[in-house]
């Protein structure tokens, strides 16, 4: 069942310099209880989109067009009353930062209780009770304790569930993860992402994981999106795209994945791989592929025509003109 359909999506930023191109042209859907990863370098407009979902830019800066209908509503239409309905109770976003997003001088007990409050109209006693179970249920050791303990007290893993406990509070349909594992070692990235994807289990919630890090989608997303310059340049099945990347740029991120003992192997480089050069100014106008600059595959078609996005396979999209030719393969 189709949850939400994103289409033709565009948001631009005022400058002083001029318009700020931070997604241009995007559209895909999600249906209930499945997980999306977008993907894509900082710069990409990952995160522009997940706020445009939100409904969090600011208009007075920002302009969106396209549409984003969820639950049969255009939000991009909606009052910013009818929004706070929507946020934090139909759905739910765990962002970037923990401990920038937690108030540090709020208990984590009232910071939970105040979604429940707000959205679920729960009296205080009752609140602090959900909240708890709430702890219990992103497993947090010592939930009663816990719950009157400050963001600065807790451990950078722990601060990350209760950034979770908050998204999903109100039990939405739709949870947004902006780089939920960043700045976490790798053990603790390995256990929030088993938490989100034990979550969604018993609870069917969709998901939309935004991370620059292809390696940490494999075991959780069914469907990926990569993104560049604002712009989508493949989508396909997970296990798809990991087998057959058909665009260079998604070709160079799986290449940065570091391989344990890769570089004992006879004829693997020394060094981890990268993308060489940098994702072009979204101030100015892109003409022709956004990647053509940093492809060694691009020829003079791609500079001067910018691909569309089309269908290779099925289920599998991507925007490149030397897609059929084989040349990234």
């Amino acid at each position: 069942m189709e949850l939400l359909n994103v289409q033709h999506l565009r948001t631009h930023f005022r400058s002083a310099e001029g318009a700020v191109r931070a997604v241009e042209d995007v559209s895909f859907r999600l249906e209930t209880g499945k997980t999306l990863a977008i993907v894509g370098e900082s710069g990409s407009g990952k995160s522009v989109t997940s706020l445009s979902i939100m409904g969090l830019l600011d208009k007075k800066t920002a302009r969106n067009s396209g549409s984003i209908t969820f639950g049969g509503r255009n939000l991009l239409t909606l009052s910013e009353r009818e929004m706070r309905k929507i946020r934090g109770n139909e759905i739910g976003m765990v962002f970037q930062e923990p401990m920038t997003s937690l108030n540090p001088v709020l208990s984590v007990g009232r910071q939970i209780g105040e979604t429940l409050r707000l959205h679920q109209g729960l009296s205080r006693q009752a609140a602090r009770t959900r909240a708890i179970d709430l702890l219990r249920l992103v497993d947090i050791p010592a939930p009663e304790r816990r719950i009157d303990e400050y963001p600065h007290q807790l451990s950078g893993g722990m601060r990350q569930r209760v950034m979770i406990a908050i998204a999903l509070a109100c039990e939405p349909k739709l949870l947004i993860a902006d780089e939920p594992t960043t700045a976490l070692d790798v053990t603790v990235q390995a256990q929030v992402l088993d938490l989100m994807r034990d979550l969604q289990k018993r609870t069917g919630t969709a998901i939309i994981l935004i991370t620059h890090d292809l390696g940490v989608v494999a075991d959780i997303a069914d469907r990926v999106i990569v993104m560049y310059a604002g712009r989508t340049v493949e989508e396909a099945a997970t296990a798809d795209l990991y087998a057959r990347p058909m665009h260079p740029y998604t070709k160079g991120l799986l290449a940065t994945i570091p391989r344990l003992g890769s570089s004992l192997l006879p004829g693997e480089p020394a060094r981890l791989e990268e993308i060489p050069g940098q994702v072009p100014s979204l101030r100015k106008p892109i003409h022709g592929c956004a990647f053509a600059g940093r492809c060694k595959f691009s020829v003079d078609l791609c500079r001067s025509k910018a691909p569309v996005l089309e269908r290779k396979s099925e289920g599998h999209s991507v925007a490149c003109h030397l897609a059929d030719n084989g040349v990234s393969a």
